[in-house]
């Protein structure tokens, strides 16, 4: 398999999630501004919609977007215990907290990141940020992640998106449970491996 992504973009998620179950697999790091890829190439001949994550299977297969990514990874190995079981609630359960990150979350941090945006729209933007921080607070001050059953790749994608928050804000500091969350996510051995491996990347 081959993961193509840009060093603490989205595709941190996926990338953390194949250092979770140990999969084999190649990364491609991707300049999202000049669309190259490391080595050459224009990366839109890989994905047309010009973003990571791309995961390209050993059979030249190509799956976009984060949440399906992760999933498709975790039943790849299900001992892992990554996703529960397709078919069980709980499989419906980590889906809901997946489209939640990615369109209360993730689409919702765009606007902090363009430089076009006004203080205006930035501001707003933080406030409707900190109203969703306080739902999650309210599972992750009683729980260590998002499911009661343990890590699972929507704490991944979780922990990509709310370390964002160091560069544009908002201030964590009014949620103790998420700071204690990122720091304990941040911790496990899978992910500190794949930081160093996207602070190498950035480097080269």
């Amino acid at each position: 398999m081959k993961l193509y992504f840009s060093p603490g973009a989205c595709s941190l998620s996926p990338h953390i999630v194949l250092h979770e179950l140990g999969l084999p697999v190649e990364t491609v790091a991707v300049d999202l501004r000049s669309k190259v890829m490391a080595g050459g190439g224009d990366f839109r001949t890989v994905n047309p919609k010009g973003y990571v994550p791309v995961l390209q299977l050993d059979d030249g297969a190509v799956l976009t977007e984060g949440p399906a990514i992760v999933q498709y990874l975790a039943d790849r190995k299900p001992e892992a215990g990554l996703a529960p079981a397709n078919g069980t609630f709980e499989r419906y359960r980590l889906q809901e907290w997946l489209n939640f990150i990615s369109t209360e979350l993730h689409k919702q941090f765009s606007p902090l990141f363009n430089p076009e945006s006004s203080d205006a729209v930035k501001a707003a933007q933080r406030k409707r940020l900190g109203e969703r921080f306080d739902y999650l607070a309210q599972t992750l001050a009683t729980q260590d992640y998002l499911l009661a059953g343990g890590f699972s790749v929507a704490d991944a994608y979780l922990y990509t998106v709310l370390g964002w928050t160091a560069h544009v804000g908002p201030d964590l500091a009014g949620w103790p449970a998420l700071q204690g969350y990122l720091a304990r996510v941040q911790a496990r051995p899978a992910v500190v491996r794949t930081l160093a491996a996207e602070s190498q990347a950035r480097r080269a």
